[in-house]
């Protein structure tokens, strides 16, 4: 018969995989929340609500008195003076709840987060290295809900929407937690490697990616795409005269304020990643990888093909909040898919390194392991 430190090595895989559900569970909740995010946008509700109490602000209003006061203050704020004027309490309700929701996910995929967190650690499941990774993802979590203030804040005084700058910076900060969390499940669970050139590319497409979705947000924070609707012209071209493209000045404020050039910008990198994403694929069959690295690149340039015929669609229809919803959902497709494709490329079965008690057991075993005469 074996001995007992034999026989603990299913627990450690178990450890393992509860570690890696949780990673996966509350990515999960931080795509909900991306796309529950871009509702709220798309329904102009995101100024809905003009305080930020992270505590009191997760209960809503509970009586009449108690809507009328909250409506009040959105009555108080330029878009309301500006575009809203005639809306009544019940409108307002309906784009409460739309801001109201995003913020409570905020709160849930914190305690979500968090406390499973803390049980790990009291019961020695995460070794000393990953904890810190995961310390610093919780920190950006934290981080965001002070940037989803901070972009909100933009709105209530001299504007009548939030800055594209600082939404951008919140979707980009959301996909970043995203991106971490999706990779440290991955990176522990499914590993198959690559040479090194394959894996520079896959992990370069995933960059293009996160930039595409931050010209993205710059695309919806300046509604771009309700401008220019032709493709594959644009402006009458397909490149846009320089004197159109760089009317701004100081010239790097057309990169973030010109309408014309921030949509250039946005389909010259949508060709870029697919041409990318194909030669991703190309690069893989001349070298002979694994059937799971070449399905993981063909699966990428799919969706990256999907998103981009979206993205076509949603511009030519001008914009449709279903479409754009569609094409948000995209965005996130590509992005999850580009990110378990690269995780699985760089990362190596590491399932002990979750917990240092694994760790060591799995370093006595050698010494106790052994079949009784």
């Amino acid at each position: 018969m074996l001995y007992p430190a034999a026989v603990e090595r299913p627990s450690i895989e178990i450890r393992a995989r509860l570690v890696r559900a949780w990673l996966y569970a509350v990515a999960a909740l931080v795509v909900v929340m991306v796309l529950v995010g871009g509702a709220t946008r798309l329904t102009e509700s995101g100024l809905s609500i003009t305080e930020w109490q992270p505590v009191m602000g997760a209960i809503p209003p509970l009586s009449q008195a108690q809507w009328q006061a909250e409506f009040e203050k959105y009555q108080a704020i330029p878009q309301y003076r500006e575009i809203n004027r005639s809306m009544s309490l019940e409108a307002f309700k309906s784009i409460y709840w739309w801001e109201w929701t995003h913020r409570l996910l905020g709160r849930v995929i914190g305690a979500v987060f968090l406390l499973p967190f803390l049980w790990f650690l009291w019961r020695g499941w995460i070794a000393p290295p990953l904890r810190t990774g995961l310390w610093i993802i919780f920190g950006l979590g934290a981080l965001q809900g002070a940037v989803g203030w901070w972009m909100v804040a933009s709105g209530l005084v001299d504007r009548v929407e939030v800055s594209q700058y600082r939404l951008a910076t919140h979707l980009v900060l959301a996909c970043l937690i995203y991106v971490a969390l999706l990779w440290t499940a991955v990176r522990r669970a499914d590993a198959v490697g690559a040479p090194p050139r394959i894996r520079a590319g896959a992990v370069a497409l995933v960059v293009l990616v996160l930039v595409q979705i931050y010209l993205g947000a710059l695309v919806a924070g300046l509604r771009a795409g309700y401008v220019f609707n032709t493709w594959p012209l644009i402006d009458g071209t397909v490149v846009p005269q320089a004197s159109r493209l760089f009317l701004e000045v100081p010239l790097w404020r057309n990169f973030f304020e010109n309408t014309l050039t921030v949509q250039f910008d946005h389909r010259m990198i949508a060709y870029a990643i697919w041409i990318c994403a194909l030669l991703h694929v190309v690069d893989v069959v001349r070298s002979a990888q694994r059937r799971a690295v070449l399905a993981g690149a063909v699966l990428l340039f799919a969706a990256v093909t999907l998103q981009a015929t979206l993205g076509i669609w949603t511009l030519l229809l001008v914009v449709p909040m279903s479409l754009a919803l569609l094409h948000q959902t995209g965005a996130v497709l590509v992005l999850s898919v580009a990110v378990v494709h690269a995780a699985r490329l760089s990362g190596k079965r590491a399932t002990a390194r979750f917990g240092a008690a694994a760790a060591a057991s799995s370093a006595g075993s050698h010494a106790n392991v052994g079949i009784r005469p």
